[in-house]
């Protein structure tokens, strides 16, 4: 059974006088909406270069929620574009567009054209964590082994 969560978005100006897609699941059972480049021009991603492109929407994100933007597969493997702080977390608090950072891990440039997907957002629960101060912590067959000790 399908549930729904409303989320709150505002078409900023410059996205109506753009024409920016409002985001938009792709396919029935896609867990991220994907955000559109809210630009005027294209803009053209060197090789090692990181941009921040702006999305044209603000969203009120529910208390107890965050919004995750994550990079598109397609983008990621097709052209080496990613989202480099992935995910990017958008707090339940902010109200401000939101701007996607995109870095170019590839050869050669790439040019994020208007109204191009470059990004998902996914909503989550978040539990709001108390922290308990404690001398020792439970044992686990892990402990305290750390990178790269389950394998590579």
């Amino acid at each position: 059974m399908q549930s729904y969560l409303h989320v709150p978005v505002q078409r900023l100006p410059h996205a109506e006088a753009r024409g920016t897609a409002l985001p938009a699941y792709q396919s029935e059972a896609a867990a991220g909406l994907d955000l559109h480049a809210c630009l005027a021009a294209a803009v053209i991603l060197e090789p090692g270069a990181v941009a921040r492109i702006p999305t044209g929407h603000a969203f009120a994100i529910p208390e107890g929620h965050e919004g995750q933007v994550r990079p598109r597969s397609g983008l990621s493997t097709k052209h080496r574009v990613t989202v480099p702080n992935a995910p990017g977390t958008i707090d339940a608090d902010y109200r401000g567009e939101v701007e996607v950072a995109l870095h170019n891990l590839g050869d050669a440039p790439y040019a994020v054209e208007p109204n191009a997907r470059i990004a998902q957002l996914v909503v989550v629960p978040i539990p709001r964590v108390v922290l308990e101060p404690v001398a020792e912590l439970p044992e686990t067959v892990r402990g305290s082994a750390g990178f790269g000790s389950s394998g590579v």
